[in-house]
């Protein structure tokens, strides 16, 4: 079975056929820097990141670009409030939203480009509309003639006489019709501007993700990410100005993740919601929020709440727990798989991977994976439960967690100090050897224990510890 996904423009679910065999172009929207991200906005750059990771395990090679918008009203406004630079300010949170990212362990782009870096292709750009008839200059502005493109709305399925009824359009004189948006903006006093042949200015926000696109991946690319709320009218006036300026198909797929609320609310400062990325890092870790993150699937909705997130832990302890008693159990398993079972742990390995494949074949679904890695779990704590056990098949166990934990961006090696939730399942493994009567592995994790600086007390209320 091919990769399937789920195409905005067509509402349907498609196999995946990049334009060139074997490699993949992907443009994701990045943020506007002017403050720290919010929670909401890990949300895409979690998502698309595990894309990338999974065409890469499927053999693609991905070219993966996301911009920076280092130019905008709300970077002017932080600037002249702070008394600095739009620069200035763009660098700071350019930097800080990429420690975030870090922190998420999203993988870097290949390409970061920023607006005040592509200024001569955009102004480039807006010349070549204009010179097809796409576009017309009003008193220094800019402006794309939305009812020469005969598809408008087709992103968001809407025909323009609907998205007029329907939209919030400011009133302008200098436009020729009200659902025309700016290609660039003739510079008010004080403001960042740069020379054009229409006078000093600067670019809208719809048209720097187009040139970008056509700069760093060409006329047509395979495909175009970012969060709902960027069907319209951002990715709408994307396909737009794109399509009318090279006559080709911008891209062939358009992805899009559901938006994120918080205790079944709209994120929002005036709620009180509005909650950070980086310190939802610092108060849970980022492995658990990206963990999160993929337990739905990524075209639905999502719920944040202290409830949700604390099954969430649950479920990433349990992953991480398994995997370490399996590596405990290394070094105490035999060369050889000592009950002749070594094919059926083979087959049952192979089957494991083939499921978990399976599922992100279908349309990225990151959720129904992680059940596939309880399973995983489920099959090693099985084996394990046997006295004596193969390494080779241990082994098995191990790589295939960390094969397929990878490809979600998780990382399981656990720091040295056991956390107490390690402890606890390590326990509760040694009072069912003991029931068993497999005092070779009760003994094995007393001693584990106490290398760990760990010491157990049998009580009658049951097993106690406490740390040296």
């Amino acid at each position: 079975m091919s990769i399937q996904l789920t195409n905005t423009l067509t509402r349907r679910k498609e196999p995946f056929v990049p334009l060139e065999p074997g490699k993949v172009k992907m443009y994701v929207c990045g943020p506007t820097v002017y403050n720290y991200i919010h929670i909401g906005n890990s949300r895409p750059a979690i998502v698309f990141d595990t894309l990338r990771r999974y065409l890469k395990y499927r053999g693609y090679q991905v070219t993966f670009v996301q911009n920076i918008t280092d130019v905008d009203d709300k970077l002017i406004r932080v600037a002249n409030e702070e008394g600095t630079t739009v620069k200035e300010v763009a660098d700071r949170f350019t930097d800080a939203f990429n420690e975030d990212l870090r922190s998420l362990n999203v993988l870097p782009p290949d390409i970061q480009p920023r607006v005040m870096q592509t200024i001569p292709e955009i102004i480039e750009f807006v010349e070549g509309l204009i010179e097809k008839g796409f576009a017309y200059e009003s008193e220094g502005d800019v402006y794309f003639r939305t009812g020469r493109f005969e598809e408008y709305g087709k992103l968001s399925h809407q025909p323009l006489d609907d998205l007029q009824a329907g939209a919030r359009v400011e009133i302008n004189e200098k436009k020729e019709h009200p659902l025309d948006f700016a290609l660039w903006k003739s510079a008010k006093p004080g403001e960042v501007a740069w020379s054009s042949p229409w006078g000093e200015g600067r670019p809208g926000w719809h048209i720097e993700c187009s040139a970008m696109a056509l700069k760093f991946l060409g006329e047509e690319i395979d495909i175009h990410a970012g969060g709902t709320d960027l069907v319209f009218p951002h990715h709408e006036n994307e396909i737009a100005q794109s399509e009318c300026l090279t006559g080709k198909v911008f891209a062939r797929y358009w992805l899009h993740n559901g938006m994120l609320n918080i205790n079944n609310e709209k994120m929002s400062k005036s709620l009180g919601n509005f909650l950070l990325a980086r310190d939802l890092v610092k108060q849970f870790g980022g492995q658990l929020i990206r963990f999160f993150m993929l337990l739905g699937h990524y075209r639905n909705p999502i719920n944040f709440s202290d409830d949700l997130l604390e099954q969430a832990s649950n479920g990433l302890e349990r992953i991480k727990t398994a995997y370490t008693n399996l590596s405990y159990r290394l070094g105490t398993s035999r060369a050889e798989e000592p009950n002749g079972q070594a094919s059926e742990q083979a087959r049952i390995i192979g089957e494991l991977r083939d499921k978990f494949i399976a599922e992100m074949d279908d349309d990225l679904n990151t959720a129904n994976a992680i059940t596939v890695l309880f399973d995983v779990v489920k099959e090693a704590n099985l084996y394990m439960r046997n006295e004596n056990v193969g390494t080779q098949e241990i082994q098995a166990y191990m790589d295939l967690l960390a094969e397929l934990t990878g490809v979600l961006g998780l990382v399981l090696e656990q720091k040295e100090e056991l956390l107490d939730s390690e402890i606890d399942a390590l326990i509760e493994e040694r009072t069912e050897a003991r029931k068993a009567r497999n005092f070779t592995r009760s003994d094995e994790i007393r001693d584990l224990l106490a290398a760990k600086g760990i010491v157990l007390e049998d009580t009658p209320q049951g097993v106690r510890w406490r740390r040296k």
